[in-house]
């Protein structure tokens, strides 16, 4: 089926179906506006027959090998479909098709060879110390999860759930947005064709209600959900009556720490291009530029040359262009946001209301940049989700924390520093689970997530596997494999 977008469906037990559920909930091409055929919704019925097809799948018995043979099967099942799933995101989310390639598969690939080689290395049986081998730290799969994963990643968030929850021995349930699942179908016939057993991976589709039958069944027992800090807070409070382990990551407002000794033309333009990639629909984008203001003058003109010079166009063109925003609803809400600024007093020194010159029919928004925010700004302490930075102004290191912790978000901060000892001395300072100094990335296999109201718990590697995971101490019985 190379080329053509798969049918809705769900997949339960190891069997396809189509679901039955009412409403269907309504789809639309990012790039024209256009309708498109509807998704049909699983039922209440169809979540607790995939719930019930995890928790009777006998995966958490499944040896080490077992789990590692079947996701080497898994991230071969992928690769040979890097072009159908390039294809597909594009063409579902607006990502333009050489990011879709490079940033949105590439990433996902990345993430599962990582999962996998964090499992190979780890061991389940851990002694608490070298010369005490009869007390050990047993980590033990927490059971059946449920998966719930957005639609600005969505092959990545999928892989980074799935791989980990299926290393660690918990079988699952996957519920992806209803604005991408088209993807997590394509990714379910992955599972298939990787030779997953029955009820190990179930897949359902829906929206908000899909979700929250899927988190109050009975028999899960860990919840992994990547999206909005407010989903977020619900989903906690409906896992809280059963004690269920939940995984958050949630919404950011990162901030770019820009210090006068950096490289400012390149400080600039990656820190542009960071924030507008992927149309500025990711919750790690450094939406917040913070600079020096001995620098500062400078860095805002530098800044508006950027913006103008970030391009906007067609998903299936070729280039680092960027695409539309994912919805109506989701244009809407950036175009309200530059309009607050506005109103707020900040000062727009790139694009603005509407849409870029030459497109105008589909969700484009014009790359924008405020100046002159303060703390007090919306604009500055709210999460907008689209191509929109803001610049603010300090005057030495301790104002530089200050603003940049002064959020209610915690996800990501970046430095741009040639001072070595502030690097380290800020980073250590800033109130966020990941910090990326001078334009370095993460590592392979690095923990990703966040604090305060960007969620709990983290992803990635080790780290990801390990929660999905309960940690057990066993004393006087030192192990014997087998």
């Amino acid at each position: 089926m190379t080329g053509a977008a798969p049918d809705f469906r769900q997949f339960i037990g190891g069997d396809w179906s189509v679901p039955k559920g009412k409403p269907a909930i309504a789809q639309c091409d990012p790039a024209t506006g256009q309708a498109r055929a509807p998704m049909p919704v699983s039922t209440p019925d169809d979540v607790a027959r995939a719930v019930a097809a995890a928790a009777a799948s006998g995966w958490e018995d499944a040896p080490k090998p077992a789990r590692l043979d079947l996701m080497r099967r898994l991230l071969e099942a992928v690769a040979r479909r890097e072009a159908e799933f390039t294809a597909l995101i594009s063409r579902e989310i607006g990502a333009p098709v050489d990011f879709a390639r490079k940033q949105q598969v590439g990433a996902a690939l990345g993430h599962l060879q990582a999962t996998l080689a964090a499992a190979e290395a780890a061991s389940e049986d851990q002694p608490v110390a070298p010369d005490s081998p009869e007390h050990r730290v047993r980590h033990e799969p927490l059971g059946p999860a449920a998966l719930i994963t957005p639609w600005n990643w969505p092959l990545n968030q999928v892989v980074l759930k799935v791989g980990a929850a299926l290393l660690a021995g918990c079988p699952m349930v996957l519920k992806p947005s209803e604005l991408s699942s088209r993807t997590a179908v394509l990714f379910a016939e992955c599972m298939a064709e990787a030779g997953t057993p029955p009820g190990v991976f179930n897949l359902v589709l829906g929206g908000a209600d899909t979700g929250a039958a899927l988190v109050t069944a009975r028999a899960i027992r860990v919840v992994s959900f990547t999206g909005s800090t407010g989903a977020g807070q619900a989903i906690a409070a409906a896992a809280a009556p059963g004690f269920k382990r939940t995984i958050l990551e949630l919404g950011g407002k990162s901030p770019n720490l820009l210090f006068a000794d950096c490289d400012l033309p390149v400080a600039i333009r990656q820190g542009i291009a960071h924030c507008m990639r992927n149309a500025g629909q990711s919750c790690n984008a450094a939406s917040r530029m913070l600079v020096e203001r001995s620098v500062y003058d400078r860095a805002v003109v530098l800044a508006t040359e950027a913006a103008r010079d970030t391009e906007v166009g067609h998903p299936d063109a070729a280039g680092a262009h960027i695409g539309p925003l994912v919805s109506a609803a989701q244009w809407q809400r950036v175009q309200s946001y530059i309009a607050l600024g506005r109103s707020e007093g900040a000062r727009c020194i790139a694009g603005g209301e509407g849409r870029p010159a030459g497109l105008d029919a589909g969700f484009y928004a014009r790359p924008t940049v405020f100046a002159d925010v303060t703390p007090q700004m919306r604009i500055f302490q709210e999460e907008i989700f689209g191509p929109v930075l803001t610049m603010t102004p300090f005057k030495d290191e301790a104002e530089a924390i200050a603003l940049a912790n002064n959020s209610d978000f915690g996800l990501a901060g970046y430095i741009q520093t040639g001072t070595p000892a502030r690097a380290d001395r800020v980073a250590r300072a800033l109130q966020v689970g990941m910090v990326q100094v001078n334009g370095q990335s993460r590592a392979a296999g690095a923990p990703f997530g966040g604090r305060k109201s960007s969620g709990l718990g983290r992803e990635a590697g080790l780290w990801g596997i390990r929660g999905f995971q309960a940690v057990k101490s066993i004393s006087g019985a030192a192990f014997h494999a087998g």
